[in-house]
């Protein structure tokens, strides 16, 4: 599907969207018994309801249905409208409380992987952004580093702690990447293994990954009084809506509301 990963590219689509959208449309290939360019309405909602049937999570029905759409619409020139797929669940995200951080951060015996955790909960970076930093694109006399066309190809600033800057001094800088790898950087999934190792090493009984250090971020920094938008700032989020579940995790500000029972 060399048009679909054309337009992808034009308009900018992340690597993992355009691997997702190509999967997709290829899942959806094998589905039908004609050919994916003569596809209609009818076809789209019944590989939806398969995926259904197979108890597909609704994240993911949703994002086939946008994949699928996307190719038939907008690289074929159709105009397939009006199909419908369930709501997504409104879970709210995994938060470690600060002693857990603290306790995950100590849990590496090595340096690099120390940092790593330490930048993913201090900078709120996404496991793709961090991979992606570079040694240019840190200003450690201004306590700031840069995210360089991150979610939306858009830059954005990130603070840096003092600690976070005193551990990256130790790590070599022999390529350009901050967090190097076999073949230049790390790859996002040797991140996720750090992390998940770390957590059981720390015994920290919930499901910890690269991302829950970026929401205990958000949530710890909303617990300290910092404005909403600030910290829409600081994630890159482009809709404040998207940085308002953290108002709904936010534990800290509960425990202080008055119960009206007792004052009664």
């Amino acid at each position: 599907m060399d048009e679909l990963q054309a337009e992808l590219q034009l308009r900018g689509y992340s690597e993992a969207t355009q691997e997702a959208y190509q999967r997709l449309n290829e899942a959806f290939d094998e589905h039908l018994d004609d050919d994916i360019e003569d596809a209609t309405k009818s076809d789209v909602k019944g590989f939806l309801a398969s995926l259904i049937n197979d108890d597909k999570a609704s994240s993911t029905v949703a994002q086939a249905k946008s994949a699928i759409l996307f190719y038939q619409n907008d690289v074929l020139d159709k105009d397939i409208t009006g199909v419908q797929t369930p709501k997504i669940e409104q879970t709210l995200p995994v938060v470690l409380t600060p002693d857990e951080v603290k306790d995950l951060i100590e849990a590496p015996s090595h340096t690099k992987s120390t940092a790593i955790l330490m930048m993913l909960y201090s900078s709120g970076l996404r496991v793709s952004e961090l991979v992606e930093l570079e040694w240019d694109d840190l200003e450690p006399d201004q306590q700031v580093g840069w995210v360089r066309g991150g979610k939306g190809s858009k830059d954005r600033m990130i603070t840096l702690s003092e600690r976070v800057i005193d551990t990256l001094d130790e790590l070599p800088d022999d390529t350009s990447y901050v967090f190097s790898g076999r073949n230049g950087k790390m790859t996002t999934r040797n991140v996720q293994r750090i992390v998940k190792r770390a957590a059981d090493k720390a015994g920290i009984d919930k499901d910890v990954t690269p991302h829950t250090l970026r929401h205990s971020y958000a949530t710890h920094l909303l617990e300290e009084g910092n404005d909403l938008r600030l910290i829409q700032e600081l994630l890159g989020h482009s809709n404040l809506q998207t940085t308002e579940i953290y108002t709904h995790v936010s534990t800290e500000a509960k425990r202080d509301v008055d119960n009206p029972l007792d004052n009664l």
